[in-house]
């Protein structure tokens, strides 16, 4: 079922030629549901691809819409619509915007909750988790500063990213350093130089935009009690709880609390239940058609085309660090995981980075940096899925404040311009 060249990819192209061309004829981004875009780009790629007949296409496009990753994305979804909205329901959402005002002022509202990502995803590796802890209480922080929301969401999901990059329990840190042979210290020692700057560089952003805003202290008592999920969230997945488990603690408690103080009946946590699994209904069916879509593209060798472009022509150590950092790049936006972008090109990168003597620190770093960085715009991706999802704003409203990852992608092709750091 190979179709090799252009026309593998061309789906992809469909995908963002209608949402960008009816966009621009709406005049508003935000008019046109992603959802809409995929299922045009879906059948289009069904229609091309070669096979048997109809029921052949269906079933590699539902191979890539059940694959094990994508179930795995839709079942932390429902899990984080759960928590989300019976975290609402009982009042945990507002005392812990109370309480986050309350302890840091409005105008750093911006760079706290950064530097609140960043550490988080350092310690848990993970953004989706980051992200899962963090936005849902983002709405009551805009409504209480008077930032958008959109750049407070934008704020966390950055800061998400940069643990996923360097974190030494990150999916991505495992996987580059494997594939390129080298230990996770020595890469995160080449990363940090990279990522560092960057991350500072935003954070000093982030105070200068936050000057504008302001936040009254809340008035009224907190009922502490209700900050016991989120902390608890947030504790657990610091302490390396999968994420599923995370979340399921933390809607148990949201349900003990619930009963225990009154703040719904039986019925009522059966109906913050259900209505938080239909805010997560588009991401859902958005997850599903991307996993499908990617797959068509796989199998017609829209993956090999681009291994096979990329690595014709290399030129020197310059050219064979940008090979690399292509290579991921498009990868990723071809499958929407960086994990199974570093995995599907890792050996490759390793043996164009010996052949020109690229040191393996390097390659990993840039396997790992450039991968987050498309991921971290990607607007069908996990994350900005689920981060738009909680938020209840659009993906592309996210995108334009997404700081951190155009600041990472600067300094990430500067270390491949002037060579730096050093040591690799």
């Amino acid at each position: 079922m190979k179709r090799s060249g252009f026309l593998a990819l061309s789906p992809l192209l469909v995908f963002l030629g209608v949402y960008l061309v009816s966009s621009f004829i709406a005049k508003d981004f935000y008019k046109v549901p992603v959802v809409s875009a995929f299922l045009i780009a879906s059948g289009y790629a069904l229609v091309i691809s070669k096979g048997s007949g109809i029921e052949e296409k269906i079933s590699i496009f539902s191979r890539g819409a059940g694959d094990r990753n994508v179930l795995l994305m839709i079942w932390i979804f429902v899990l984080a619509g759960v928590f989300a909205a019976s975290a609402k329901a009982i009042g945990s959402i507002d005392a812990t915007v109370a309480f986050t005002l309350r302890v840091l002022p409005g105008k750093f509202i911006l760079v706290g909750l950064f530097v609140a990502a960043c550490f988080i995803s350092m310690a848990i590796g993970t953004s989706v988790g980051t992200i899962v802890a963090l936005v849902p209480i983002a709405s009551g922080l805009a409504q209480g500063t008077g930032a958008p929301l959109a750049m407070i969401t934008a704020a966390i999901v950055g800061g998400a990213f940069f643990g996923d990059n360097l974190s030494f329990i990150s999916d991505t840190t495992i996987a580059a350093t494997r594939s390129q042979g080298c230990s996770m210290a020595d890469k995160f020692k080449t990363n940090i130089w990279i990522a560092a700057p960057a991350a500072l560089a935003v954070a000093a952003a982030y105070v200068l935009l936050g000057q504008g805003f302001s936040a009254e202290t809340p008035a009224g008592d907190i009922n502490y009690l209700l900050l016991i999920p989120y902390m608890a969230v947030i504790i657990l997945a610091i302490c390396g709880m999968n994420v599923l488990g995370v979340l399921c603690v933390g809607i148990l408690m949201n349900a003990v609390l619930g009963l225990a103080l009154g703040k719904f009946g039986w019925t009522g946590l059966l109906g913050s239940v259900g209505i938080g699994v239909g805010n997560m209904g588009d991401l859902i069916i958005v997850t599903m058609l991307a996993g499908g879509l990617l797959e068509v593209i796989r199998v017609n060798g829209g993956i090999d085309y681009i291994i096979n472009l990329l690595t014709r022509r290399i030129n020197g150590r310059r050219g064979a660090e940008f090979s690399i950092a292509a290579l991921v790049a498009l990868a990723n936006i071809c499958t929407a995981n960086n994990t199974v972008a570093i995995i599907t090109t890792g050996n490759i990168a390793r043996n164009i980075a010996s052949h020109f003597g690229v040191d393996p620190r390097k390659s990993a770093s840039i396997l790992d940096t450039f991968s987050c960085v498309v991921q971290g715009i990607l607007p069908y991706g996990a994350q900005l899925l689920m981060a738009s999802g909680l938020a209840g704003i659009s993906v592309v409203s996210i995108i334009s404040y997404l700081y951190y990852p155009l600041a990472l992608l600067a300094l990430a092709v500067a270390s491949i311009v002037f060579r730096f750091p050093r040591q690799a």
